[in-house]
Formats: C-alpha cells, structure tokens, sequence
C-alpha cells in the first residue's frame, strides 16, 4: 500500500481517495447516487468513496469509509482493481485506488451521504463517470 501512495505523491497527486466495488452473493455491485444538488459530478451513480484522512492507511480508510456511506461492515477486502486521477470539486489532484470488499450479509444499508443506493446487476444500466464504468467493466470481465 505505500508503494500506492508514494507514487501517487511522486505524481503530484495531492489527495487520496478510496473507492469499494462491494458485491453481494449474486454478483450484483452496491451503487449510491450523488444528490442532484452536488457540485461536483450530481445525479451520478457512484462507488462507495471517499477522502483518506492524514495519518490513515488505504485500508483502514476503505473500510471507515464504507461504513460511513453504507452503514456496512467491511469483512474482507480482496482484489485492488487500480487507480483513477481526477480533479476534485476544489481543483485539487485526486487518486482513487479502487478494492473490491465483502460486507457482512446482514448489515442494514443506509446510504448517509448520498440520496439512493442500488444493487446493480451485470446487466442493468446507471448513469456513472467513465472511469467508474472502466472499473466495473474491469470488474466484470476479471469475475466472468
């Protein structure tokens, strides 16, 4: 995980962010839509995501993170499927390194920050940025 985040600071890169393609035993992939009144990308489906905080690892920020947009418990995290760079809302450079995780099956989904949550199946089609429609093409052809 260093190795992730020291290049990422040779790069420029100023802040971190985690991302989880969280799936359930169907292989459907948990979205959240922003809300409409976002600044930065609304209306969009998204992963679970958000800022690692000054002082965190990636893996423990992946799973506070989870929790705090799902109300989730993360049980596992098994694959890191890469990164994306963008601007954030502020300007600033951002990396989002990208895990899939496993959540607890009886946890009770409560999307906080975000005004909708679907399980989306292989299939089904929601509006997301194209470095999220990357990573779950990515996703989907890794686990067939």
């Amino acid at each position: 995980m260093d190795e992730l985040t020291g290049a990422a600071r040779r790069d420029g890169v100023e802040r971190h962010v985690v991302g989880a393609v969280v799936t359930d035993d169907e292989g459907r992939v948990l979205l959240l839509r922003r809300r409409a009144d976002e600044d930065h990308l609304p209306g969009l489906w998204e992963l679970p995501s958000g800022r690692v905080e000054a002082g965190e690892n990636l893996l423990d920020a992946l799973r506070r993170e989870v929790t705090e947009e799902t109300g989730l418990t993360v049980t596992a995290v098994e694959e890191y499927l890469g990164t994306f760079d963008y601007r954030s809302g502020s300007g600033r450079a951002t990396r989002q390194f990208t895990f899939t995780v496993r959540v607890a099956p009886d946890g009770d989904l409560r999307p906080a920050e975000h005004d909708a949550a679907v399980w989306a199946a292989p299939g089904d089609r929601h509006p997301v940025s194209p470095e999220v429609g990357d990573l779950l093409t990515l996703y989907r052809t890794a686990t067939g």
